[in-house]
């Protein structure tokens, strides 16, 4: 079995559940999810890459996001609809919110399960990306398994990746 250290900010959406679970074709996965919702500290950070993607109305609403949450839901609830979604593909999945050090609990869970692949899936974070501050970026330096970066979909996406947005398109997929 294959063993997928999987890192989201936000529940995932059908898109991506269908996207993650095969990524390793016919071959059964075991999803391990480390959960950190985007916080205060990153309020700046959000705006600029809503900015850089041409929705300056999500900028916009940054201050009326609350912390903590992701639509609305209390981070436990996201959660527990990612692994429900894992697991109606077949795949077996267990999963934590994380709260401080993700990179830390990253490694150690790692270590600990001998993961094959880190999949880190999050919205598109321009400054931090340039930067390499971004978890992939740092976790490849911390983990001794392969790290792969996916761009999440929004949850209002078609499955065919057409979006009628501000800039005409949607958000970019796989890097």
């Amino acid at each position: 079995m294959f063993t997928s250290v999987l890192m989201i900010e936000q529940p995932l959406t059908p898109v991506d559940v269908d996207f993650v679970a095969s990524l390793h074709g016919d071959d059964s996965v075991s999803f391990i999810v480390l959960m950190q919702p985007r916080g205060d500290q990153d309020r700046l950070l959000r705006a600029i890459d809503d900015v850089a993607l041409g929705e300056l109305d999500r900028a916009v609403q940054e201050a009326e996001t609350p912390e903590g949450r992701t639509d609305g839901l209390p981070a436990e609830r996201a959660l527990a609809h990612s692994l429900e979604a894992l697991r109606a593909t077949g795949s077996e999945a267990v999963g934590q919110i994380v709260q401080r050090h993700p990179l830390d609990l990253l490694r150690s869970v790692v270590e600990e399960t001998g993961a094959d692949e880190v999949i880190v899936l999050t919205a598109p974070h321009f400054v931090e990306e340039f930067f390499h501050r971004d978890w992939a970026s740092r976790a490849r330096h911390k983990v001794g398994v392969p790290v792969l970066k996916l761009f999440a979909h929004a949850a209002d996406e078609p499955a065919d990746g057409s979006a009628d947005g501000p800039a005409g398109g949607s958000r970019p997929g796989p890097v």
